[in-house]
C-alpha cells in the first residue's frame, strides 16, 4: 500500500482528469433512477458492457417497478441470464420492485439508508445512484478503485470503506463530484491490474506505485 499523497499532489492529479475529460460518464445504461438502480445491482460480479446487453431490451419494455413486476421473475430471468447469479438477481429485482411500489410510491429514494433497505442494493450500488441520478458527492468503490487508490497513494487504505473515507478526506472539493468515475475509468483502462499502462499514464510522475511499465 503506497503512503497518502499530499492535498497539493492529488489536486494536479484530478486537474489532469478534468482536463482529459471534463464529465466522466459512468457506462451502465439507464433511463431513468429505477433502471440506475437495477442495472447497478446486475452489475455485481458482472461488467458493465454485459450488463448492458443484457439489460437493453429489458428496460425497453420494464423501465418501471411496476412494468418489472408485471414481468415476473421468470420474465427477468429471460433477460438476464447471460449475468453471473441471475436466478438471484432476478429475485432480488422483483423483491426490490415491491418494495418500491409499496413504500416508497414507485419512486427511487434519495438517502443512502432507504437506497440499502432494498434486496441487492449494498453501499457501493447506493453511492453510485446517489451520485449519478441525485447529484451527490458519494464515493462509490469498487475493485478499480480500490486499486487505483492504493497503488497511486490517493486514496490508501485496507478495505473499500477506509478507501471511501479517504477520498472524501484528501481529494478536494472541486474534485469529489465526479471522482469516483475518474478513478474507475483509470482503474478500467489505464491502471488494469494484471499490467497496468503506466506508458499512457496522466498521473505517471505522481503516482508512488514501485513497479511502473514502460
Amino acid at each position: 500500500m503506497a503512503k497518502q499523497l499530499p492535498y497539493s499532489t492529488i489536486h494536479e492529479i484530478f486537474s489532469r482528469f478534468r482536463a482529459a475529460e471534463a464529465e466522466p460518464k459512468g457506462e451502465l445504461e439507464h433511463v431513468n433512477a429505477f433502471t440506475l438502480v437495477v442495472a447497478v445491482a446486475l452489475s455485481a460480479q458482472a461488467t458493465d458492457a454485459g450488463v448492458n446487453k443484457a439489460t437493453r431490451e429489458l428496460f425497453r419494455i420494464a423501465d418501471t417497478p411496476e412494468k418489472m413486476l408485471a414481468l415476473g421473475e421468470e420474465g427477468v430471468i429471460e433477460h438476464i441470464r447471460t449475468i453471473g447469479l441471475y436466478r438471484n438477481k432476478a429475485k432480488n429485482v422483483i423483491k426490490l420492485c415491491r418494495i418500491l411500489i409499496d413504500e416508497y410510491g414507485g419512486e427511487v429514494p434519495s438517502s443512502r439508508a432507504a437506497l440499502q433497505s432494498l434486496p441487492g442494493v449494498g453501499r457501493k450500488t447506493a453511492n453510485v445512484v446517489l451520485n449519478m441520478w441525485f447529484g451527490q458527492p458519494a464515493q462509490a468503490v469498487d475493485t478499480h478503485i480500490f486499486r487505483v487508490g492504493n497503488r497511486t497513494g490517493i486514496a490508501p487504505g485496507k478495505d473499500v470503506d477506509a478507501v471511501e473515507r479517504a477520498i472524501e478526506d484528501h481529494v478536494p472539493a472541486e474534485f469529489q463530484q465526479h471522482a469516483h468515475h475518474w478513478l474507475i475509468l483509470h482503474g478500467r483502462y489505464i491502471c488494469v491490474a494484471r499490467k497496468p499502462k503506466c506508458g499512457a499514464c496522466l498521473i505517471r510522475d505522481l503516482c508512488q506505485y514501485e513497479d511502473k511499465t514502460e
